[in-house]
């Protein structure tokens, strides 16, 4: 039996390059970050998200991860020693049953972790017990569906693009339905902040862009080129064929159709990745990676 976590396939060496760190540093001030005592990352995986805000904590702040998998949770510990002026500690724990007491922290932040379970406002309602009177929520989620309509380029045929976007659609409608998230949460987190009766509510999107650019010189795109080929190698679209056909399936998609499009959407991912062995793909993309925060 495969005991590999879900979250292992979406954990490359990519993430370590979705922010630029002047963004960082301005939402640090906006986030008043430099009088955090204590600091809670719900679903922290490796860590990848409180590396990010480490630099902006004060020396001392006790920095805490949970994760419900161990195995992510033995990483972040290791890769929490890069960060010395603080405190970090790392538990397993599930983000719906949060191992805390009420009112523990100064700021609680996740990083794509929403988009992954079954109720957002279920873990929202939790993180914000466990977060002080006055205290920060912070999240950040993305806009998956939008980043995926517009990668195409221009040159391909309409009629090529639309099959593969209704795919998508109905693998997330299906997905949704079997209780197992839904990749683009991030614009509906405001009004679940306001739902939940915290104030100050904020949003913001990450200035990040994606480069592609020949000869592929820089760790971003030499991450991204060797996440393609793994990608190729593991036949792995959005999700595997596995979990694609079961939310194809669950959205309404018809079993005979199911074939022809997990062929295409191979394919394409197939033709980019040629370009990218060729050396001749050259291409910016913006993922659309929101934060939202507000004070409780």
């Amino acid at each position: 039996m495969d005991e590999t976590p879900h979250s292992a396939a979406y954990f490359g060496d990519t993430r370590d390059f979705w922010w630029n760190r002047d963004f960082l540093e301005l939402m640090s001030r906006r986030w008043q970050l430099a009088e955090v005592r204590r600091a809670l990352d719900v679903g922290c995986g490796l860590g990848h998200w409180a590396a990010c805000l480490a630099p902006f904590l004060p020396a001392g702040c006790e920095l805490t991860g949970v994760d419900r998998e161990t195995r992510w949770i033995d990483e972040a510990r290791h890769r929490s020693a890069a960060h010395p002026h603080l405190r970090c500690t790392f538990v397993t724990g599930e983000a719906e049953r949060l191992p805390f007491a009420d009112d523990s922290f100064d700021l609680v932040t996740c990083q794509t972790v929403l988009i992954h379970v079954r109720e957002p406002v279920v873990v929202l309602r939790e993180m914000l017990r466990v977060l002080r009177p006055g205290g920060l929520l912070a999240v950040a989620e993305p806009n998956n569906v939008a980043v995926n309509l517009v990668r195409s380029d221009l040159a391909v045929p309409v009629a090529e693009i639309l099959p593969l976007v209704e795919f998508q659609m109905r693998c997330e409608r299906g997905k949704m339905k079997l209780g197992e998230g839904f990749i683009s949460v991030g614009p509906l987190v405001p009004g679940w902040f306001a739902e939940l009766g915290l104030g100050q509510i904020e949003s913001w999107q990450s200035d990040k862009t994606t480069m592609l650019l020949p000869p592929y010189a820089s760790a971003e795109a030499q991450a991204l080129v060797s996440e393609a080929e793994a990608m190729d190698r593991q036949e792995f679209w959005i999700w595997n064929r596995e979990d694609t056909r079961r939310y194809f399936l669950a959205g309404g998609g018809e079993v005979e159709k199911f074939e022809d499009l997990w062929r295409r959407a191979l394919a394409r991912e197939r033709f980019l990745l040629a370009g990218l062995r060729a050396r001749t793909l050259d291409r910016t993309t913006a993922p659309t990676l929101l934060l939202v925060s507000g004070r409780k």
